[in-house]
């Protein structure tokens, strides 16, 4: 009974001296101090390959990301069933009813199709009319703002999207029981790179007609006198003009072809990223 006594104080004095002399131990000689050690080596590793391989993915995904600029050189070029639809009058110019309209549905389209779209924030049209510059320098005044934006960064595709001028029975197509707005492009010729700018629009062009057949007029050439010639499409060789439908098209025709367009730029990125 004595000696189990005895036992138990040793017991008792040791665990009541155990902290008391780990205090007086050298850094680093216990067990305990070695795991903390490795655990902390883990999660310093750990986060180490946060650091270096997240960001990696995240350049990656960017890269990957086909980017396209929006403008609109005749700004307030509209659609008469809209205007009508409206407020009742029937115009082929109008504040809301017009090409920046579409061009908001078009850059929604893209971004479902994966694309990144900018568009440049200025009413043309209205500018024109503020400084009193007549339609015939369209061209010029949007100019400098096409300049800037793509010195500001590069872009895989670059629209300027117009209106045609004709009627309904040349710029509407029906296809398995479904009405499109027909699209046309204009190329500029009076500047040395026009085929480059060419070869985008027949990448688009070719991409859409495979999508609807026949929803794609031929492309028409301008140069010489009498006409711009350029259309801002010397500033770099990844501007298209695009003429979406005509006066008389409805925005169901339009919806449905802004569709088309988008999923056909989709494919040409796809395939050029691939190359």
């Amino acid at each position: 009974m004595k000696k189990s006594m005895q036992i138990w104080i040793a017991a008792i004095a040791i665990l009541f001296l155990f902290p008391i002399v780990m205090q007086f131990l050298p850094e680093g000689t216990s067990v305990t101090s070695t795991k903390i050690i490795k655990d902390n080596a883990f999660i310093v590793y750990a986060s180490n390959v946060t650091e270096e391989v997240e960001p990696e993915k995240e350049e990656t995904k960017a890269a990957n990301v086909a980017n396209v600029l929006l403008y609109f050189t005749h700004s307030h070029e509209a659609y008469e069933p809209m205007t009508k639809a409206a407020d009742g009058i029937v115009s082929t110019s109008h504040q809301t009813e017009n090409v920046m309209k579409l061009g908001a549905k078009l850059k929604s389209q893209l971004a479902i199709n994966g694309i990144e779209a900018n568009t440049i924030d200025i009413d043309n049209s209205k500018e024109m009319r503020k400084k009193g510059i007549p339609y015939s320098r369209s061209y010029a005044e949007i100019r400098p703002h096409v300049k800037k934006a793509i010195e500001q960064q590069p872009y895989d595709l670059v629209i300027d999207l117009h209106r045609d001028s004709v009627g309904q029975e040349k710029t509407t197509l029906e296809y398995e029981g479904q009405r499109y707005a027909k699209v046309a492009f204009v190329l500029g010729t009076d500047h040395p790179q026009y085929k480059q700018n060419m070869e985008k629009v027949l990448l688009v062009k070719r991409e859409m007609d495979k999508l609807v057949p026949g929803i794609t007029k031929d492309i028409i050439p301008k140069g010489g006198p009498g006409v711009d010639g350029k259309y801002n499409q010397d500033l770099d060789p990844s501007i298209i003009l695009v003429e979406l439908g005509g006066i008389g098209n409805t925005e169901d025709e339009l919806n449905r072809t802004i569709a088309v367009l988008a999923e056909a730029i989709g494919h040409v990125m796809d395939s050029t990223q691939a190359e």
